[in-house]
């Protein structure tokens, strides 16, 4: 049986955000200008072949990324998501959720919280196919250096999104 997907674009300030979401729960989030693309290969991968273009179903997703992006939300608390992937990435994908907001971590410092402080290249693989970006904030992660790395939808995202979570923070947190 075929899963019906529903998915939507929206603009919001600077951002291009496009989602998708099953009954169960969100199960793609891309900020790129060209992530309808980018979600419809993704689902690909759940055997999608009715995905219906439906802003109003998807609402409550829409309202819980724009208040992130707004600076009044610290993370998409309200979201279920409903993400594919193998064991090895839902636990990376863990990890990246317990990041704290306006922090940042190394590859290395996810794959020794796995225990598995030679998986490195392993866990950047699994941040890489990430399909919720926010939801799970896999743009807190950057290289041992300090530099940016990869991010599926553009390292100018990435950077974006770290100072957005850098300046709400020096503001004394979340704005009201």
């Amino acid at each position: 049986m075929d899963t019906l997907v529903y998915w939507t674009r929206f603009e919001y300030e600077e951002w291009t955000v496009t989602l998708a979401a099953t009954e169960k729960g969100l199960c793609y989030v891309g900020v790129a200008k060209d992530s309808v693309e980018r979600m419809k290969n993704w689902l690909k991968r759940i055997s999608s072949d009715e995905i219906v273009e439906d802003a109003v179903c998807l609402d409550i997703y829409i309202n819980e990324i724009k208040a992130y992006l707004s600076g009044m939300l610290t993370s998409l608390s309200l979201v279920t998501l409903d993400v594919v992937g193998t064991p090895f990435q839902h636990r990376v994908w863990e990890m990246l959720r317990q990041v704290p907001y306006g922090e940042t971590v190394t590859y290395s410092d996810i794959a020794d919280r796995l225990g598995k402080p030679s998986a490195v290249r392993a866990v950047a693989s699994a941040i890489g196919k990430n399909p919720v970006l926010l939801a799970i904030p896999c743009h807190r992660v950057i290289a041992k250096s300090g530099d940016l790395s990869g991010y599926r939808d553009g390292k100018e995202q990435k950077d974006q999104l770290i100072l957005l979570e850098r300046r709400v923070m020096e503001n004394g947190g979340i704005r009201t």
